[in-house]
């Protein structure tokens, strides 16, 4: 995430009209925008993945998964994210077709220049959506997936998988093998 503006405050309203217009995708953090990176190959074939799994098990289910072009609005802070994966299954987001405000699951693929932003200071933030049930961290470099899962005290458990291990989402009740959200997903050699 690269800042485009550190001083000048942008409203909400002008960052939602600008990126209609924009031909590059930028976050929102109170009042100020960010261009985002583009995908990797592995990037986005594990988010389209795991989008189609999710769809497919959610059909006719009241809930509706999208990849990644629809935003996230978390209204108390001022803010708007592009997640990979961002599922809802409440009614109040069939309001508008770019935002969504009530998801129960947000998914995101790690890159090396996001990861501390996205296990940090976003999941801090994503953790004001009293809708969210899970936050899904996903490896692009190896099979692991790590699940935060909030418990019935608020409190947000780690549940981890790797290869061969078969993943758990308790929020859509999906559950599937980690090597499906990798197919096609070549991994770098390792080293030496």
């Amino acid at each position: 995430m690269v800042a485009v503006s550190a001083f000048n405050y942008i409203s909400p309203e002008d960052y939602l009209a600008a990126e209609v217009a924009s031909p590059i995708k930028r976050e929102y953090r109170d009042g100020e925008v960010y261009a985002m990176a583009g995908g990797t190959d592995a990037h986005v074939t594990i988010a389209l993945n795991f989008w189609a799994l999710l769809r497919g098990h959610l059909r006719h289910r009241g809930c509706r998964a999208y990849a990644l072009d629809m935003k996230a609005h978390i209204e108390a802070l001022n803010c708007f994210y592009y997640p990979d994966v961002v599922v809802t299954c409440d009614d109040r987001d069939l309001a508008s077709s770019t935002v969504k405000q009530h998801p129960c699951l947000v998914v995101e693929v790690l890159s090396d220049s996001t990861e501390a932003f996205d296990r940090g200071d976003k999941f801090t933030d994503y953790r004001h959506l009293d809708s969210l049930q899970e936050y899904v961290l996903i490896s692009q470099t190896r099979q692991q997936v790590e699940v935060f899962r909030r418990n019935a005290e608020g409190l947000w458990v780690l549940h981890p998988f790797s290869d061969g291990e078969r993943v758990s989402l308790t929020s859509v009740g999906w559950e599937g093998a980690i090597a499906d959200l990798y197919e096609d997903v070549d991994f770098p050699a390792p080293p030496g």
